[in-house]
């Protein structure tokens, strides 16, 4: 998120409300990595992310105008971006729902060595890195919905206890706890099926094929390589308390610049017609 003072981004705001499209752009831009990255770790892949956060972004603008300041800018878009991808069906996991059973079980079966070499001349070393960080997020579906959110604030946003409380409904110490459980089931996961990240059989260089089958990868398709990494930290004054010892088990949790794509949707949006509807709201 860019860095503004609360007098600037008021400032920015307030301009913004009163139809000044130059600081619109400038504020939902400086918000729109946080979005990608939140809505790419709750769905699990990079189509349904940018969808998702066309939607939540746009929701943004059209009630920027209520935001009053009561909490940072950032927790109030956090809000926003989290009750609608708590209830978001157009992703793909919404139809195949996962589970670490399923999962593991794919781990400890698959026959990898039956598949054909289906790479179409791209680097071994690239496809299998794709499939890791693929097959990490892709981990996150297995936990449900809120346990998802609880995991991402707290890992990859390190966000207060106070202010991920705030953001999802319960009490600072029942999101420590929750938290805190998540992680330990994340890392027992890790720690028994994974290889890369834990002492697990599971090797990605060896289901780089497989996966390719499977259509969780594609050679055409390379989205985790080529994105560009971001720090992104939520407007707290500290960050998140240390409950568990297990930051190191998560390096994974990278957050990544958003697509080029959003921002020409940004852009275009802006310069449409459907402008007005922020300038009147």
């Amino acid at each position: 998120m860019n860095s503004f003072t609360n007098e600037e981004l008021s400032g920015l705001i307030k301009k913004a409300t009163a139809g000044d499209k130059p600081s619109l752009e400038t504020v939902i831009l400086s918000v729109q990595d946080l979005v990608f990255n939140l809505s790419l770790r709750m769905l699990g892949t990079f189509p349904d992310a940018e969808d998702a956060s066309q939607d939540i972004l746009l929701k943004v603008m059209t009630h920027l105008s209520s935001y009053k300041g009561e909490s940072s800018f950032s927790t109030w878009v956090f809000r926003i971006a989290v009750n609608h991808l708590k209830n978001y069906k157009k992703h793909m996991f919404a139809q195949f729902p996962l589970s670490f059973e399923f999962y593991g079980n794919d781990i400890q079966n698959a026959r990898t060595e039956d598949v054909p070499d289906m790479t179409q001349n791209v680097e071994q070393t690239i496809l299998a890195e794709e499939l890791k960080m693929s097959c990490t997020n892709v981990m996150l579906q297995c936990l449900d919905t809120e346990s998802r959110c609880i995991f991402i604030l707290g890992t990859m946003f390190k966000a207060d206890s106070r202010i991920a409380g705030d953001i999802l409904g319960i009490t600072p110490e029942a999101y420590r706890q929750r938290l805190s459980r998540i992680r330990k089931k994340m890392a027992d996961f890790l720690s028994k099926y994974c290889g890369e990240y834990g002492k697990g059989k599971c090797r990605c260089m060896e289901r780089v094929n497989y996966a390719i089958q499977n259509h969780r990868i594609h050679p055409s398709q390379i989205y985790f390589h080529t994105a560009i990494p971001v720090q992104i930290i939520l407007d707290v004054k500290e960050a998140m308390e240390e409950t568990d010892g297990l930051s190191q088990k998560f390096s994974f949790c990278k957050t990544y610049q958003s697509p080029e794509n959003l921002k020409q949707f940004i852009e275009e949006f802006l310069n449409g017609g459907s402008f007005s509807v922020i300038r009147n709201s």
